[in-house]
């Protein structure tokens, strides 16, 4: 009778689902039990069901999916194509604080939100603000089309992903779970073995999970195709970068090379200046440090000038006691002489002639 039983209910399972491959993922439970086994053959058969329904209401003749440029002139998909739009720009503007209140008029006015923003206020006194901004797929295009007239563009780049694959797979494999889930539980209110009613609620808790999983998948990718992404970067400037046009002969060249070197030479200039007020202190400090090395210096000298003129005044004073030597030869010079011409005969004198006088 038991096996009666279990051929009958094997049978309503297999008219019921249709044969096909599993998805993967199925519960292996030991041969002697006939829900476990019944389990089986009911999740092979919900997978093909399942994946067909997904695909059936998608044009599986579509169109190639469109590129980012495309999206970005105007151009809409398929509606059963499942696009991921993303874009990147680089803004800068010379009043920071009118550009940024005109950026949140135009995300509120498209319905969008700022899902992530920064400020950055170290660079040079100016300030670099970052935004990840969500907004509705259709004002995609105008949004980038319009941010050009709060801001100048540096650059911006847009990409496109068409995830329709990946999404209808997802949408099946979850199907397939959910008549998976079914099947499992109508198995288990038949079951009467204990053994049999734990591998059941051990594949029931498994199917859960992996509904649960599914479900979070495919609301992520709702979220990211009804819902475009913009990496937005706005830079404050003292001057908006110039667009160069193309140059042609040396003369065109040359003015414009003298064009550059001059903003360069007064950006670095106002750079040079920056710089030392910022380091006010530094200088201020530097200055000290010189100034009383040179006092010290000043005072050094003086002291070794005093100190000569002292040493000066003492030795002025003993020449101006003793005569100099100088003077004492020349009176003896005088003096010696008139004693020596008296005693001594003249040279041209002779012996005899001295005698006789």
């Amino acid at each position: 009778m038991k096996k009666c039983w279990v051929s009958l209910l094997l049978t309503a399972l297999l008219l019921s689902a249709c044969g096909g491959a599993s998805a993967g993922g199925s519960y292996s439970a030991s041969s002697g039990s006939a829900p476990a086994a019944a389990y089986e053959e009911a999740y092979d058969g919900a997978y093909d069901d399942a994946y067909n329904y997904g695909y059936a209401g998608a044009d599986t003749s579509r169109p190639e999916p469109q590129t980012a440029a495309g999206a970005a002139n105007g151009l809409k998909p398929p509606a059963n194509v499942k696009m991921i739009y993303t874009a990147s720009v680089s803004l800068e503007s010379t009043e920071f604080d009118a550009a940024a209140a005109g950026l949140d008029a135009l995300t509120a006015e498209l319905g969008g939100w700022y899902e992530h923003s920064s400020l950055d206020n170290s660079s040079r006194n100016y300030r670099r603000a970052s935004f990840t901004i969500r907004l509705p797929a259709a004002h995609f295009t105008d949004f980038c089309t319009r941010v050009g007239d709060i801001c100048k563009v540096n650059s911006i780049s847009t990409s496109s992903e068409d995830i329709s694959e990946r999404y209808y797979d997802l949408e099946a494999r979850l199907a397939t779970q959910r008549t998976k889930l079914e099947r499992l539980q109508d198995l288990l209110a038949q079951a009467k073995k204990l053994e049999d009613i734990i591998t059941l609620e051990s594949a029931i808790s498994e199917t859960e999970l992996e509904i649960e999983n599914l479900t979070g998948s495919l609301r992520k990718y709702d979220s990211l195709v009804d819902y475009a992404t913009v990496e937005l970067s706005l830079s404050e400037v003292y001057q908006l970068t110039q667009t160069e046009e193309p140059v042609i002969g040396f003369g065109a060249r040359l003015a414009s090379a003298f064009r550059s070197g001059t903003r360069r030479f007064v950006s670095g200039m106002q750079d040079l200046l920056l710089g030392f007020a910022r380091a006010w202190a530094g200088w201020l400090l530097f200055a000290a440090i010189v100034a009383g090395i040179v006092l010290l210096i000043r005072r050094a000298r003086r002291r070794r000038a005093l100190a000569r003129s002292a040493g000066g005044g003492a030795d002025t004073e003993k020449r101006a006691k003793k005569p100099p030597l100088r003077r004492l030869w020349r009176r003896r010079g005088r003096d010696e002489p008139e004693t020596d011409a008296a005693a001594a005969p003249p040279s041209h004198q002779t012996d005899g002639e001295v005698e006789e006088k």
